[in-house]
């Protein structure tokens, strides 16, 4: 959640902010009545609460009618605290709800907007061109073996799969390059659970606007997490951290699972919208004021993975109005897919700043600049990226490297795990 001290000292900057992801301001307003409903309430229950401790004082000592007038007082008193402590917690509840609605706030860079408002910060690369008419990844994996979506769809459904052959292989080396990459660059390895309790979803903002694309397990009060990122967030909640081990920095491994709801009708075909896939998610723990050059260091290693599998991709600010609800910035990596003719998300990185620890109370202890050895307790900042989202990086790596014959040259990075430097269709065209 926002912090508290924002709304209350600055509301107007928490409205603009409202304003620039095209959202009303509407919450603001019922959050500082919550929040004024709330103090009077305290107040209420503190000031009839010490008034019954008083009595509880007076009552031994006194004597006769007097002693009679203060039990009756005291009774009548004890129906109003347990009335005040009964509105107290319901509107602590009603605060924290308004609190809990309101997103982070975009930094002042962010490009204000919707999806399609991005800003193109980089280019790099020079996309694929061919002396023959350019097959799909669907196509392409039907030739290799790689991907069978029929079966897919018979076993599971529409937009699941399987890779079989090379495609299965092409998996294992792509999570074993991102594994690499991530001890290259000093992260922890992480096989996290892809399922959570409500507090960990919600704790990171994907029980908010993203509710509709979370798979609630039925019968259980238990979500599938749609990436790594959940469970990294709750993975230190309810913690106070050594702020001098900072930063902390994971690369978690897990199955990941989207309704995508709302995208009826978008990529239906192939494997660029499904409902599972498997991923490795960077994930890091740190001071706000280092977060944002974490958030470039994340960015840098996202481009440096891409630049492995040799792609061709730009980089873009995504727009507030397309930030997820915990994200105070994102930035996306989108790699050019040839047969669509445009680019495509692969990976994104956002800094969640202190959103997402203070739902989940998640601290850390720092030591004081005063020179008096004393410490501090505070808020600390959360930041995850996109290592490899595995069927989007072999839809990108089948179309790009494709050559006529339909076998597609595998990036060098990768030939150490497949064992080979092009992948040889079984069928023919």
């Amino acid at each position: 959640m926002i912090d508290p001290r924002i709304l209350r000292e600055d509301p107007d900057r928490v409205r603009a902010a409202q304003a620039k992801r095209g959202l009303s301001d509407e919450v603001v307003d019922r959050a500082l009545s919550a929040d004024t409903a709330r103090r009077e309430a305290i107040a209420t229950f503190e000031a009839r609460r010490s008034e019954q401790k008083k009595l509880g004082k007076l009552i031994p000592q006194a004597q006769g009618d007097e002693k009679a007038a203060l039990l009756a007082r005291t009774k009548t008193l004890a129906a109003q605290v347990k009335e005040a402590e009964a509105a107290q917690a319901v509107a602590e509840e009603e605060w924290q709800q308004a609190l809990l609605s309101i997103p982070n706030l975009a930094a002042d860079e962010v490009p204000a907007g919707g999806e399609d408002d991005f800003v193109v910060l980089e280019t790099v690369g020079t996309p694929a061109t061919f002396d023959f008419e350019p097959r799909d990844h669907v196509e392409l994996g039907r030739m290799l073996g790689a991907i069978d979506l029929e079966r897919g769809a018979k076993v599971s459904g529409s937009r699941f799969y399987f890779l079989t052959g090379v495609g299965a292989e092409l998996e294992f080396a792509l999570i074993n390059l991102a594994n690499e990459t991530a001890r290259e660059f000093g992260f922890t390895q992480v096989i996290a659970p892809s399922m959570v309790k409500p507090r960990a979803m919600e704790g990171t903002g994907f029980l908010g606007q993203a509710a509709d694309d979370v798979y609630r397990i039925e019968g259980q009060d238990m979500y599938l997490v749609g990436t790594s990122e959940v469970p990294m967030a709750a993975y230190h909640s309810d913690e106070i951290l050594d702020g001098a081990t900072f930063p902390l920095r994971y690369a978690a491994f897990s199955p990941c699972f989207r309704k995508e709801a709302g995208s009826h009708g978008k990529d239906t075909k192939g494997i660029i919208r499904v409902h599972w896939f498997d991923k490795v998610e960077m994930f890091v723990y740190t001071t706000l004021e280092d977060s944002y050059a974490e958030h470039q260091r994340l960015l840098d290693i996202e481009k440096a993975f891409l630049d492995k599998l040799e792609l061709a991709y730009q980089v873009i600010d995504t727009a507030a109005g397309d930030l997820g609800l915990s994200a105070q910035r994102k930035f996306d990596c989108e790699a050019w897919i040839p047969t669509q003719g445009k680019y495509r998300e692969l990976t994104s990185t956002s800094n969640c700043t202190e959103f997402q620890t203070r739902r989940l109370d998640t601290r850390g202890r720092f030591a004081l600049d005063d020179g008096s050895g004393g410490t501090e307790v505070r808020a600390v900042a959360t930041l995850n990226g996109t290592l490899c989202a595995v069927p989007r990086a072999i839809v990108a790596i089948l179309e790009t490297h494709q050559q006529a014959d339909g076998s597609v040259k595998v990036p060098q990075a990768l030939q150490k795990w497949l064992g080979r430097e092009v992948l040889e269709p079984v069928t023919g065209g």
